[in-house]
């Protein structure tokens, strides 16, 4: 509980600084008197004075803010209406400045991804599977790949009608989220077209999908010591081709039939050229014989790409657009009600919780790539039209340049309070949401 509230905590203060430095720096840039730069909301913890600005940060890290002279905002602040307009406010500069000054932290988080992704690729590099190295799969009777008509043997070539070269573009953000996603398969020899459910992203997050471990053979590659398997006479390398006179050829059917078995199994495997009828039962307790799956670097020709610092940083564009593309979509799904709103959307405590997830799994790697990914969605969060967000403030001054007159400071601080509550009511409901979900 503590590594997790201390990773979102550190991912969070990193987001909100830069998205706020954002606001801050473009004020500066075009003579804006900034009265407060406040990481985190009161009580404060630590403020300092330095010129006309105060800066500030709060103890509740749930976001922050830049306070403009002449600007109507967050803090209701409305008795600088009743006064001329001073040179270095908000209000007596152009559309176009104010408009760049409210885009500027959307502006900073997607380069902050865009920064984040060139580092991460330069420094590691990235590891592909080329899509002519994966076999067949195995299909699980009442899986989501056997609902798409996916059945053992086929391979994926393809998807949404074209066709690609590795097995990460499968899964790209932009190709799954689509409006209707297909796949294209090879069944013996024939290219197939297999449309997805409409429920398909909503069943990816509660079942899974297909990943490599879907394409691995029955190779046993150790035994554990004093096993079922061992006693039976399993060695390592053996490659199981039935059970009960049913056919195996990947490991995660070997495992499906292992676990619906009861008592004995007959087990026929491959020893050189040997073809060897052994007979195991499993472990009462965990319903497991003692044998482990070859890793995927044994079975798929995984190719490690290297990147140029020029090269990296292109990736990292195209990667971040690609992300964006990928929220966006998923987003107009939910609005359509294609996917759920439970299911999909989250707060708080699952921002924590994929943030420790990420860390668990592939360390400080895992920690930077959800934090460009969250940088993302904050920036894509802030540009919806709702008052008190930035896309709200950019809605009013879109207004104003397109009528030539600003929307009186009643009707802005009645929307600016609808949309705060909107936007508070928002917080708890996906936060009781994050909560039941977290239970179950």
């Amino acid at each position: 509980m503590l590594s997790t509230i201390i990773l979102f905590i550190c991912a969070l203060f990193l987001l909100v600084t830069v998205h706020e430095l954002g606001h801050y720096l473009a004020a500066k840039l075009f003579g804006m008197r900034v009265d407060r730069f406040s990481i985190g909301f009161p009580p404060n913890l630590f403020s300092y004075r330095k010129g006309e600005t105060e800066y500030v940060i709060g103890a509740t890290p749930l976001g922050g803010y830049v306070k403009i002279a002449g600007m109507i905002d967050e803090t209701m602040d409305t008795e600088f209406m009743s006064q001329e307009p001073a040179e270095d406010e908000f209000r007596s500069k152009p559309v176009w400045q104010r408009m760049i000054v409210m885009l500027a932290g959307v502006i900073f988080n997607v380069l902050l991804a865009v920064v984040i992704y060139t580092l991460v690729t330069f420094s590691y590099g990235e590891e592909v599977i080329p899509i002519r190295s994966v076999p067949g799969m195995y299909v699980e009777p009442g899986s989501l790949a056997a609902d798409i008509g996916l059945q053992t043997g086929d391979r994926l070539i393809g998807i949404n009608g074209e066709k690609v070269q590795t097995f990460n573009e499968l899964f790209s953000p932009t190709s799954l989220t689509q409006r209707d996603v297909s796949f294209l398969v090879e069944r013996n020899g024939v290219e197939l077209s297999l449309s997805a459910p409409a429920d398909f992203l909503d069943r990816i997050n509660e079942e899974g999908f297909l990943d490599p471990s879907y394409v691995i053979p029955s190779v046993i590659s150790a035994i554990l010591p004093g096993s079922p398997a061992e006693a039976a006479g399993f060695e390592a390398g053996d490659r199981v081709i039935s059970i009960d006179g049913n056919e195996v050829a990947y490991w995660n059917q070997l495992v499906s039939r292992i676990q619906s078995a009861e008592g004995e199994l007959l087990i026929r495997v491959e020893r050189g050229i040997q073809v060897l009828a052994l007979e195991v039962t499993p472990d009462p307790a965990d319903g497991k014989i003692g044998i482990a799956p070859p890793l995927p670097r044994d079975v798929f020709d995984i190719e490690q790409v290297d990147y140029s610092l020029p090269e990296s940083a292109v990736f990292a564009a195209q990667k971040s657009g690609a992300t964006i593309t990928g929220i966006v979509q998923g987003l107009g799904k939910m609005i359509r009600g294609e996917i759920s709103v439970r299911n999909n959307l989250g707060g708080p405590v699952a921002i924590a919780n994929v943030t420790r997830e990420a860390t668990e799994n592939r360390g400080w790697l895992g920690f930077w790539e959800i934090t460009a990914f969250l940088s993302i969605t904050l920036a894509i969060m802030n540009m919806l039209p709702i008052p008190a967000l930035d896309g709200g403030h950019v809605l009013f001054l879109a207004y104003e340049g397109i009528t030539r007159r600003e929307p009186s400071p009643k009707v802005r601080m009645g929307l600016q309070q609808i949309g705060f509550i909107l936007l508070v009511t928002l917080i708890i409901l996906v936060t009781f949401n994050d909560i039941l979900r977290v239970l179950g």
